[in-house]
This record gives structure tokens, sequence and C-alpha cells, in this order.
């Protein structure tokens, strides 16, 4: 789905976090970075994802990593979902959807044989100096981590 790839500069985002505090790419300058696109909070893959991500979340730390959560949820949504299950890490309410463009997961989905526009469960893995070390588009929702570390 994302045209984006390894080797390639990450988008310079700004988005509000679930507090309603702006979140930008420049905010994790000289540090490394994961990105991870879900569809909707508190659904069952999303929290499996994200609970696994929050789970590791110390090893990310000590090998020099941020992490941030981004969907079309609102902030209030954005804000039960971290609250309800801990979540450490900031998650972006990307409701205009202009975070997801730019990193180009959002697109034709098909479940249930229906159709529709949605987000691409996408992870992007950003080095200290904004560039894109790894795209990761087949998430493994319960062992995520270990595919990012």
């Amino acid at each position: 789905m994302t045209t984006l790839k390894a080797g390639d500069k990450a988008p310079n985002f700004s988005a509000l976090d679930q507090d309603g505090n702006t979140v930008t790419l420049a905010d994790y300058q000289g540090k490394k970075l994961v990105v991870f696109f879900y569809p909707k909070a508190s659904t069952p893959g999303c929290t499996a994802e994200a609970c696994n991500l929050r789970d590791h979340y110390q090893t990310f730390l000590a090998q020099g990593y941020e992490i941030i959560g981004v969907s079309a949820d609102s902030a209030k949504r954005q804000q039960n979902f971290k609250n309800k299950y801990e979540l450490p890490y900031p998650l972006l309410a990307d409701e205009d959807k202009a975070v997801i463009e730019a990193f180009g997961v959002w697109g034709p989905k098909k479940f249930m044989g229906r159709e529709y526009d949605g987000i691409h469960r996408t992870t992007f893995v950003i080095d200290e100096k904004g560039i894109i070390s790894e795209v990761i588009a087949k998430v493994k929702t319960k062992d995520h981590a270990a595919q990012i570390l």
C-alpha cells in the first residue's frame, strides 16, 4: 500500500496526541522511532498489537527507541484506549488523516467481502536522522515487538 520504503526520509508530521499535545517528527530528532498505524482503538487486533508493544516497552527504551501509535480515532477514544490498557506511549488522534496519508497507509481494504477505505496496519521504524530503516506491512499483532526488535 505505502510507497515509502527503507532509505526514504520519513514524512515530517504534526498531530495532536490523546491529551491535545502537538507531536512532530522533529520532537524525536536524534532518537530511533517506531510509528505504528492501526485501524481502530480498542478492537481485538489493535489491542493485541498495542499491548504487545506495551509489554516490551522497556526493551524498546533500552535500545533507544520511542514509540507512537496513530489512528484516525478521536482524542477521547485514543485517551480511553491508552488509559484502559495502560499504554506508556502517545497515541495520535489523526482525525483529518494528514499523518496517515503522508505515510501512505490509507486506501482500499476488503473485509468479509465488503470493500471500503481504511488504515492499513503498517509500522515504520525511523532512525535518528529521520530516515526510514524498516517498513513492516505484515504486522503480527500478538508478536509485533519481536518483528521490530
